[in-house]
């Protein structure tokens, strides 16, 4: 009696939260994030000396991801992570003139839709019910709202690239509740490849022409549900 008395007062004492849960090899979740998307622009010497056309960076506009997790364990500090999704965002371009004349430029909207696959090593060390961690990685995405020519009745004169490769940096802190772990995650993501499809508007070339190479840039928060 006494050794059942103590076993059941044992089970009550052990939180739902456990040291197990951290010992299972695999585990799924999903989540819900948002971004922040633009793009590292490096401007044609060549064109912009003499047209004087300078294209620039234009606002930031937020976005939203769509994920799920698959973890998978390796050892008490490290694990695989495997986050398959999508996300939605749209980035700006802006181009100005040093002319005495008078020329107006249509900012740019590039608005994209990818389809990714992020394969992450996360390095994480836990304190009691919270668990602080540092992740990197690489991801590939594909824009497959990204045209494959030029839409005529649209004023967007730009045209990128669908595949592209990014690397991936960032930390988290992730909290231990009652039958789930929730996350929260800060990463930066950026492209490694010149997405710019270096394929001129028939009637605007100048847009294109202006840019020497296009690279994307992004910034996630996300919230994991595990």
């Amino acid at each position: 009696m006494l050794l059942a008395g103590m076993g059941l007062t044992a089970q009550q004492q052990v939180p739902s939260d456990g040291p197990w849960e951290d010992e299972k090899f695999f585990n799924a979740g999903y989540t819900l994030g948002f971004n922040l998307m633009t793009f590292s622009i490096d401007p044609s010497a060549e064109f912009t000396a003499t047209d004087s056309i300078y294209p620039s960076r234009g606002t930031v506009n937020p976005g939203i991801n769509i994920h799920l997790v698959l973890n998978f364990r390796l050892n008490q500090f490290f694990d695989v992570r495997l986050l398959p999704g999508i996300s939605f965002g749209q980035r700006n371009v802006n181009f100005s003139t040093t002319s005495p004349v008078d020329t107006v430029f249509s900012p740019q909207k590039v608005e994209s839709s990818f389809i990714e696959v992020p394969l992450q090593l996360r390095y994480g060390w836990r304190m009691q019910n919270i668990k602080p961690y540092i992740i990197g990685g690489i991801n590939y995405r594909y824009d497959f709202y990204a045209q494959e020519k030029y839409r005529l009745e649209r004023p967007v004169y730009l045209r990128l690239n669908r595949p592209d490769l990014y690397y991936e940096a960032g930390a988290g802190v992730g909290f231990y509740m009652n039958g789930i772990r929730l996350s929260v995650e800060l990463k930066m993501s950026n492209g490694l490849a010149d997405v710019i499809a270096h394929d001129p508007h028939p009637e605007y070339p100048e847009y294109c022409n202006s840019i020497e190479k296009l690279k994307s840039r992004m910034w996630v928060l996300s919230l994991h549900f595990e």
